[in-house]
């Protein structure tokens, strides 16, 4: 008598390793669409995130006579009301840089002090302005926020010269207070707007409470691109 071997699948050991074979391709089928669908909805939610943020009173932040970066004749304004020494202001300052600089051609972003967090973030703010008057308030912007801690005349005038201030005449800026009217000036239209601390953004007029991660950031002005 002849004997005929049975193909594996057919037999009860093989019927029982092809049913939970397909049981485990049906999971990890499930798995993925569930996977991409998680990513789909993450990226949909921040949109409506950024839109969401976007809403409200639209207010007149860029009003005025500001330090800036960018164009001119930009279509999105960006206005960041910050104290030299709020540590989310700092957190926040190098995605800030960052999207002055990958889009430069597309926004004008604007600094307005809003002096709330140290007893000493005046002395700071006027740091930078009297930088500003000798054509460095970037640089020093930059410097005050790499530098947080520093709070007395003689270290920010050290930082000044790091930036290539005449130091003379900024520390004769700095003992006479020279733009307390327009610090307080942001201040007062800061608190004008609603401010409730730093860093607070205004985004074509939208008030924006906060730190904006960046690729929010990224997504909202894209958005306004269109």
């Amino acid at each position: 008598m002849e004997y005929t071997k049975k193909s594996w699948y057919k037999t009860w050991r093989g019927a029982v390793i092809l049913f939970f074979s397909t049981i485990i391709l049906f999971v990890l089928a499930v798995g993925v669409f569930y996977f991409v669908g998680v990513v789909k909805n993450a990226k949909n939610e921040l949109g409506g995130q950024a839109a969401a943020k976007l809403s409200g009173p639209v207010y007149q932040a860029a009003a005025g006579e500001h330090y800036w970066l960018g164009t001119d004749q930009a279509k999105i304004t960006i206005v960041e009301f910050g104290d030299f020494a709020c540590p989310v202001c700092e957190k926040a300052f190098p995605t800030i840089r960052e999207i002055s600089l990958k889009y430069k051609n597309d926004i004008k972003l604007i600094w307005r002090d809003y002096p709330v967090v140290q007893d000493y973030s005046a002395l700071l703010a006027l740091a930078g302005r009297c930088a500003g008057e000798q054509g460095l308030f970037w640089p020093m912007h930059d410097k005050l926020f790499q530098n947080q801690g520093v709070n007395t005349a003689e270290e920010l005038t050290a930082l000044a010269n790091q930036v290539g201030t005449d130091t003379v005449r900024f520390k004769n800026c700095l003992s006479q207070q020279k733009y307390l009217p327009q610090i307080k000036k942001d201040l007062l239209d800061g608190q004008t707007f609603g401010n409730i601390g730093t860093p607070t953004y205004f985004i074509n007029g939208y008030r924006v409470p906060g730190d904006i991660p960046y690729d929010m950031f990224v997504k909202i002005i894209e958005e306004l691109k269109k």
